[in-house]
């Protein structure tokens, strides 16, 4: 009896420390994207005011609860039943779900920003007001990588939030977190930035882009649930700092922290989104780390700020500038680095072909290094939105060939195949480090070339192109 007593104490310990703490000592997988709802609740209006004497929100609130929408979404699953099957022959059905979210109106003539997984996979998308309006929206564009979507609705002058700037946001500053959290509309709670630069793990690399997820959240304490997601988060003046984004919880609701998207990452991608219809990332050209104790201690490095590059990618743009491994990238132009999260939040608001003062320490002393920053593929050209649909229909990652690679396969060009996830290519039998050299027997130089012809091409395709072994293969498959 008392061993079976002492079992019981243990775990009550155990779980009341589990509780105690939660916060980020609890794995990845347990963070929770806010997801959409359906709950079928009367409309309320909820304001969370800060501590009597120190913050009055009624400002931010008014400026705020108008340019905020709800997003109710029709998507159509489909399911597979096997008993279905054995039954009537035909074990897939479709089903329409409903679901919910929250979204920010950026200018009067009709753009709104969400995040992706709200209208991810929607056959439609209603956009409801403050006020009782309510639109059909059309999906501009999404970056998943970054969880953010652009909507637009046909209507001029409609109320908006204007921008502020994620990066002067400081920790312990008052906010508020404006929604639609299960389905209770204009919903407005308060509470402070708690921490900047949170990497918590829940987005994905875009395989076939080659985008790197790209995660700097904002974490605060002010109450946020499902249906928040794509809602504002603004500061005591009214002004938009963040795209509330997740929670992190075991249970699905809110338990005492929620994370935005810097309003600074979102205004770039919804410029280019509007521009080029895709997001264009841009990147440094470093394999880089954090940096602690032994670390520093091994490489004699006096600080454990910044941003320790391991490596720098050959050609790429720090390459070319002169940044050196053993580097420790303290500044993106005048704002001081203290990790990789950091680092990349600020190189993630650039476009490739953008110039950047990079400050490093190096040998104890900082030395400023301009640097002319590439895309993925190792240039500054801009990524055109047609050439992803190409790129998605193949279901390959591609390249150029490099220098080292026409040399050893003696060829003059050609597009490598980096990375293969499902679709054209891989049905017919291709395999990873495959570089195409000819389409219909016409010689292709580079990806541009590539995918410039593939977008005019239909009907069967003939696929002529040599393996890094020196092997020579011809493929073909239809449009």
């Amino acid at each position: 009896m008392k061993k079976v007593a002492s079992y019981f104490l243990i775990a009550l310990l155990g779980g009341g420390s589990a509780l105690t703490f939660n916060h980020f000592f609890s794995q990845p997988e347990k963070v929770i994207i806010t997801e959409k709802n359906d709950a079928s609740n009367p409309n309320a209006h909820f304001v969370n005011y800060a501590p009597e004497g120190s913050v009055d929100f009624t400002k931010a609130a008014e400026l705020s609860l108008n340019a905020v929408v709800h997003i109710k979404t029709n998507t159509t699953v489909s399911y597979y039943d096997p008993f279905r099957e054995m039954l009537y022959g035909n074990g897939k059905f479709d089903q329409k779900m409903q679901s919910s979210g929250s979204g920010v109106i950026i200018s009067e003539d009709g753009y709104i920003v969400t995040n992706n997984h709200v209208i991810k996979n929607a056959d439609e998308i209603e956009i409801s007001l403050n006020d009782k309006k309510s639109y059909k929206a059309e999906v501009i564009g999404t970056d998943p990588s970054t969880d953010i979507a652009l909507l637009k609705v046909k209507d001029k002058g409609l109320p908006h939030i204007s921008y502020g700037n994620s990066d002067v946001v400081k920790v312990g500053e008052w906010v508020l977190a404006v929604g639609n959290p299960y389905n209770l509309t204009s919903t407005v709670t308060a509470g402070i930035v708690s921490a900047k630069g949170r990497d918590i793990n829940i987005l994905r690399n875009d395989p076939l882009s080659g985008k790197t997820a790209l995660e700097s959240f904002i974490q605060t304490d002010a109450a946020v649930n499902p249906g928040n997601s794509g809602g504002a988060l603004v500061n005591a003046n009214g002004q938009l700092i963040g795209i509330n984004t997740a929670i992190q919880s075991q249970t699905g609701a809110y338990s005492g922290y929620s994370f935005a998207v810097p309003v600074n990452i979102v205004k770039k991608v919804v410029n280019d989104l509007v521009e080029f219809g895709t997001v264009q990332r841009a990147y440094i050209g470093v394999s880089i780390r954090n940096i602690d104790k032994k670390l520093a201690d091994e490489e004699s490095i006096s600080t454990l700020n910044g941003a320790y590059v391991s490596e720098t990618m050959p050609n790429g743009a720090a390459d070319e500038a002169g940044i050196k491994k053993g580097d420790v990238i303290t500044k993106i132009g005048s704002v001081k680095i203290s990790n990789v999260t950091e680092l990349q939040e600020q190189v993630g608001q650039f476009r490739p072909g953008d110039d950047l003062m990079v400050t490093v320490l190096r040998d104890g002393k900082e030395v400023e290094i301009p640097v002319n920053l590439k895309n993925l593929e190792g240039t500054t050209k801009i990524v055109k939105a047609e050439d992803l649909k190409v790129a998605k229909s193949l279901g390959a990652q591609l390249a150029d060939v490099s220098d080292e690679e026409k040399e050893k396969l003696n060829i003059d060009g050609g597009v490598k195949i980096v990375q293969l996830n499902g679709g054209k290519l891989r049905s017919v039998g291709i395999t990873e480090g495959f570089i195409i050299n000819k389409v219909d027997k016409k010689p292709v130089a580079n990806t541009e070339e590539f995918l410039e012809i593939m977008k005019n091409k239909s009907g069967g395709i003939l696929l002529e192109g040599i393996y890094p072994n020196g092997k020579k293969a011809y493929y073909g498959f239809g449009l």
